[in-house]
């Protein structure tokens, strides 16, 4: 109503993305191992999908993508959706992040021996993998309002492509997704109140975050994984946990770090266990992915 439909875009992160229903469809091939009419949906059966349907379920008739780089992906989509912003190509951008269960994601993170049998426990010395989730999360980008919800002061990407599934060992990768979205803000890490975490209780990614944060960060910030309250949702954790960010900006709630029991003597940085109540200004949010696709988003409060 206020920008015109194709002034209005739209960018989705997933990395599952309609794979369940493309499953489905194969064990459900007819006797001469084709695709049963009910399955016959091209539109479906692409990573496109979820974008091209919110499309046309909202009537947006701006430009419209869908990122795909594995755990980072519906946080990139702040990245693009401002770049957009910036180059005027929009005035406002849908983004979000949806990914939902489906059974190549279960066996190939269990084939990779990432998933614990039971809750995940991140950054804790007894923690023995991911909890695989499923979740959409959405958020409403404009150049300017009246009343922001919050800010996005910056963002930060890097592809360092060390190893498919294996984090730099020295976070490199990492390091540079957080310094470049401190540097686009202007703002220093000692004024940075709160981190949410990539946290997936995985053993190198826990040990490897949290001595990036040792070299960035002074121990007054709060920094926290909220992987134990969702489970790693994948494609869709970058969205859902950029919106537990700027929820702490709003409310001055910031969540702890559930089933962390006893810190990996490995790691020297604090990571808060309990929930912490505070006034805010600026918070950042990890997304780190397989082949090194790492995200950082800088959250700042509207004052």
């Amino acid at each position: 109503d206020r920008y015109g439909r194709h002034r209005v875009g739209l960018i989705i992160g997933t990395s599952t993305s309609s794979i369940g229903r493309t499953e489905e469809a194969y064990r459900h091939l007819d006797s001469d191992s084709q695709l049963a009419p009910a399955y016959l949906q091209p539109r479906v059966h692409n990573a496109h999908s979820p974008s091209d349907f919110l499309a046309y379920k909202h009537g947006i008739d701006g430009p419209t993508m869908t990122i795909s780089t594995a755990c980072s992906s519906s946080a990139k989509v702040f990245a693009s959706a401002a770049r957009w912003l910036n180059q005027g190509l929009v005035d406002a951008v849908l983004v979000g992040g949806v990914d939902t269960l489906c059974m190549s994601v279960i066996h190939g993170f269990n084939s990779l021996e990432l998933t614990a049998p039971e809750p995940c426990k991140p950054f804790d010395r007894q923690r023995r993998g991911i909890s695989i989730g499923e979740a959409a999360a959405f958020a409403l980008l404009e150049r300017t309002t009246d009343r922001p919800v919050a800010w996005l002061h910056g963002y930060g990407e890097s592809t360092d492509a060390y190893h498919m599934s294996h984090p730099h060992p020295d976070g490199l990768g990492a390091e540079m997704a957080m310094t470049q979205a401190m540097r686009m803000a202007g703002v220093d890490a000692k004024h940075i109140d709160g981190i949410n975490l990539h946290g997936t209780a995985s053993q190198a990614n826990d040990r490897i975050e949290a001595a990036v944060l040792q070299k960035l960060f002074t121990k007054q910030t709060l920094a926290s994984s909220t992987k134990g309250w969702t489970g790693h949702t994948l494609g869709a954790a970058g969205s859902v946990e950029a919106i537990i960010a700027i929820n702490a900006l709003q409310t001055g709630f910031f969540p702890g770090t559930m089933n962390l029991e006893q810190t990996d003597p490995e790691i020297h940085f604090p990571i808060s266990q309990e929930n912490s109540d505070g006034s805010f200004k600026y918070v950042m949010s990890n997304s780190f992915g397989f082949g090194g696709n790492n995200c950082s988003l800088l959250f700042g409060a509207n004052e």
